[in-house]
């Protein structure tokens, strides 16, 4: 359950709006949200409130608690694609068909986002990002997750046509600070659409130790 208001609370905050909000739209006192996500009152959520809520930030109400038949298949895939995003000086993007799966617990991913369809895997190559990310490492890419809702944060960018994993930096008037953790690297600035396509935002990575 607590993953249940973990989720609710960060929809609400992504979407820009507050807890009074939402308690207005489902009819109820102005705390009635805050209540369930800070106090767990209610235990959990009325049906049909959470059909209101999950219709109103666009996710399946099954992120929201609604309990769904056994699958068959518990995990859920996640294409691997070919593609690097290099921390570096840019890789290019040859062939976006995918060529692998990763399976996930699908609650695990639900955790990292509210739109799990829109997950895709690619590897890192260079040394930009370091320590963050190192070369080889995969990461899941939220292409959900870009331009339109931009914040500082890790993304995948194609920067002049060539494909990046980088951290940015969002300032005022559509300023973008293109950043590597790598302190050899230097800062680039640019601004939005400034030969920059925002592909999505980095949620997870993985690596091999040892």
């Amino acid at each position: 359950m607590n993953d249940i208001r973990e989720t609710l609370d960060r929809l609400i905050h992504e979407r820009g709006t507050d807890y009074t909000a939402m308690s207005r739209l489902l009819g109820r006192n102005a705390a009635y949200i805050q209540q369930f996500i800070r106090r767990g009152s209610p235990r959990k959520l009325d049906e049909d409130d959470r059909r209101k809520l999950a219709r109103f930030f666009g996710v399946d109400e099954a992120v929201l608690g609604a309990q769904s038949a056994p699958s068959r298949d518990p995990l859920r895939r996640v294409a691997w694609l070919d593609v690097t995003a290099s921390a570096g000086p840019g890789g290019e993007a040859i062939d976006e068909a995918p060529q692998g799966w990763f399976a996930f617990e699908p609650r695990f991913l639900r955790r990292l986002t509210a739109s799990p369809d829109s997950l895709s895997a690619v590897r890192v190559q260079g040394d930009s990002m370091e320590p963050t990310l190192n070369a080889g490492d995969d990461i899941l890419v939220d292409t959900a997750d870009a331009a339109d809702r931009l914040r500082d944060g890790i993304y995948v960018l194609r920067i002049d046509d060539a494909l990046n994993v980088k951290r940015l930096a969002v300032g005022p008037g559509g300023r973008l600070s293109i950043v590597s953790d790598n302190a050899r690297y230097p800062v680039i600035e640019r601004k939005r659409g400034d030969r920059i396509e925002i592909v999505g935002r980095v949620v997870w990575a993985g690596r091999r130790v040892g």
